[in-house]
């Protein structure tokens, strides 16, 4: 009697099909793993990115405020000038 490894059913065997199996689970679970990582990786990148935005806009709406107070300085100069 054969071990069921060596049976073959029209030219495959138990083992290549095992084989095969256990490949493909490894190439999936490789793949997984990749995208998981990618997808963390673009989630962290996006709340950076967010954060960044956020410091950005904050020192734009100083830099206009800034801005409007040497305008109002400015023209305070130019009417005492004039």
């Amino acid at each position: 009697m054969t071990a069921i490894e060596h049976t073959e059913l029209k030219g495959i065997t138990i083992r290549n099909m095992i084989v095969t199996v256990i490949s493909t689970a490894s190439i999936v679970a490789s793949v997984m793993t990749t995208y998981y990582g990618l997808k963390n990786d673009i989630m962290e990148i996006k709340s950076t990115q967010e954060t960044e935005t956020r410091i950005n806009n904050i020192r734009i709406k100083m830099l206009e405020g800034q801005v409007s107070l040497l305008q109002a300085e400015i023209t305070t100069v130019k009417d005492h000038k004039k």
